[in-house]
């Protein structure tokens, strides 16, 4: 069946590499507009987006990030948080914290899921490239002294807390590889 909303869903790839160029506004808005939108238990809507085009914010936010993804229980993701030359956000010049009300513990997390998948169709739709990124839970996931101090600084509001990132920038490159699909994944009951 051809749908321009189904082929964006097939067509949307992570895209790691960008361009210095920001976005525009309109876009930026665009996309969190998108984000706002997404279906959320009970309709609570209980998110909240911080949208970060500071250079210098984003330097801190991926030094901040990786210092505290080195003590999470994953080897892996400590071995990723200690390689220097690694830039969590991929040197994308907007990144947007998607965070959510902790005392909602049923369903922030897939609130927050919703609203970043949103975004990342929207971003698609423009021709904007984009990455669903975790690495910025690491601050709050593990016992790092200065938490407070990184949700103040980045904006999050008292009683939230950062459940995923949405990196955004134009293009340097599209992507190619287009993986096949898994089959034996559904079960039709009629």
């Amino acid at each position: 069946m051809n749908n321009p909303v189904l082929d964006i869903i097939k067509s949307r790839r992570s895209i790691r590499k960008f361009t210095d160029v920001q976005i525009k506004d309109e876009e930026l808005e665009a996309i969190l507009e998108a984000g706002m939108w997404a279906p959320s238990a009970g309709n609570s809507q209980a998110w909240h987006f911080t949208a970060v085009q500071d250079k210098d914010v984003l330097a801190w936010l991926n030094r901040e990030v990786k210092e505290a993804a080195k003590q999470f229980q994953i080897e892996y993701i400590r071995k990723m948080a200690g390689n220097e030359k690694l830039n969590v956000f991929y040197n994308a010049p907007t990144v947007i914290i998607v965070s959510g009300d902790e005392s909602d513990v049923e369903a922030t997390e897939a609130n927050c899921a919703a609203s970043t998948q949103n975004m990342l169709l929207a971003a698609a739709a423009l021709g904007i490239g984009s990455c669903w990124v975790n690495f910025i839970r690491h601050p709050c996931n593990c016992n790092v002294p200065n938490k407070t101090e990184f949700l103040n600084r980045v904006g999050i509001p008292q009683g939230y807390r950062p459940y995923s990132s949405v990196v955004l920038g134009y293009k340097k490159c599209e992507a190619v590889n287009i993986p096949e699909r898994k089959s034996n994944l559904v079960t039709y009951i009629r």
